[in-house]
Formats: C-alpha cells, structure tokens, sequence
C-alpha cells in the first residue's frame, strides 16, 4: 500500500492534534507535531530571558535558532509522541497557558517559521506522515494527497483546552482560556507568514458537535478515499 502525506491544519485546540496522533498511530504513519516545534522555540526563550517589556530579543533568538533542537520521542506508557528541547522532555512544560500566551508572536517571526519549515519538510521526506498545525497544507506540504482543516466554535475549543489542562493538574481558567484562543486565533490569521488559512483543495470539519470517535471514524474514512 502506498504511503502518503497528510496534513492537518486548523485553529487552536480544535482537536486536530489528538485526531492526527491518533490516525497516525492506527494506519503506522509517523506523526509531527509542528505546533509542538513553535511551542519548544517559545519555551527557550521564556527559559534564556529573550522577552523582556519591550517584547522579544529578536536578534539573540536569531543568533541562536541553530542551537535550538526539537524531536519527538515515543512514550512508552502511552504510545504518544513527546516533545524534547535539546534532549529534555517539554511536554508538559510547552502546554502550559504561560507558553501559550507567548507562542504566537513567535511564531510570526519570519526566520523562526523558515527554520522550522525546513525542519518539517526534512521529515516528510520519505512520507508516511501526519503532521498537523497551521501551514501545513499550504506551505509546509502543498503536494500533501489529503489535507484537512479543522474548525470548531471558540467557547467548543476553551472547554476543551480547559479540560485538558485540569486533567494534568495544571491551573486553569476558563475565561482566561477563552481570552488567549480569541487572541491567538486573530494573530494566526492575520501574520503576514503563512497566515492559518484553509488550503483550497483541504477538506473541511467542523467538530464542535462531535466526539472523538466520531472525528476518528470520518478521518479513517478520508485517508482510505485518499490512498485508493
């Protein structure tokens, strides 16, 4: 059978990552998490002091984007791709609302996406891949054989996020959560550099009204309507 790419874009916490891991890991692929990658760049210059009151030390996280290794690492316990910075598990670190909040202006920066673009499209080279995130479909793989772009309500998306978070344990709040996915939303459509946008030839879900079993079933059947 043979082996395509698929690309997953869509707006934040939309599900589109748990749908892409969980189709990655059922049909053999290998899933990328490329948000993940924005999250790591964000969390590095969180941890090296680069965001001071004037923004972001664009010029010494430009000297450094060499420095900053990101991959991805199967978790034994629960079959799911970690994050790791420079050979140190993030995971959990890179969801947390402080990275959140900072991860889009980062990832508006110009040689910040050209570094990881390449990245991206390094690993995609031999296809058998999942990767999900805003640029997918119309930059990182145009040529991708399935696309699809993912939608859900901004109160849906919150709910969610806020679920997810006190799950971990993690502090969260509701309101707080809406705020910043109403903002990153704005900044993901409106950056002048891959702005998130739905490719013209990717398929459209909206999932607000969906349960993952659901989302995976209709994922399965696009990708078995891809390969034929």
């Amino acid at each position: 059978m043979r082996k395509i790419t698929i690309a997953i874009d869509g707006f934040s916490s939309s599900g589109k990552s748990t749908m892409a891991k969980d189709l990655a890991r059922e049909i053999g692929y290998i899933y990328i998490d490329s948000g993940a990658m924005y999250r790591a760049v964000t969390l590095y210059a969180m941890e090296q002091g680069l965001f001071n009151s004037d923004g972001i030390d664009i010029e010494t996280l430009k000297s450094r984007i060499r420095d900053i290794h990101i991959s991805f690492r199967l978790d034994r316990d629960t079959q799911r791709p970690d994050t790791y910075l420079n050979g140190v598990n993030v995971e959990d670190k890179i969801r947390s609302m402080d990275v959140s909040a900072k991860v889009s202006p980062i990832s508006t920066l110009g040689f910040v996406r050209e570094a990881m673009v390449h990245r991206q499209q390094e690993m995609g080279k031999a296809k058998g891949i999942v990767m999900d995130g805003r640029d997918i479909g119309t930059t990182v793989f145009p040529d991708a054989e399935l696309k699809i772009f993912v939608t859900a309500s901004a109160e849906t998306r919150a709910e969610r996020r806020y679920e997810e978070l006190k799950a971990k344990g993690q502090e969260a709040c509701y309101d707080d959560i809406l705020k910043n996915i109403k903002e990153r939303d704005c900044m993901d459509q409106s950056r002048e550099i891959s702005p998130l946008r739905k490719a013209d030839d990717a398929i459209l879900l909206d999932n607000s009204i969906m349960s993952i079993p659901q989302q995976k079933e209709w994922l399965m059947k696009q990708y078995l309507q891809a390969i034929r």
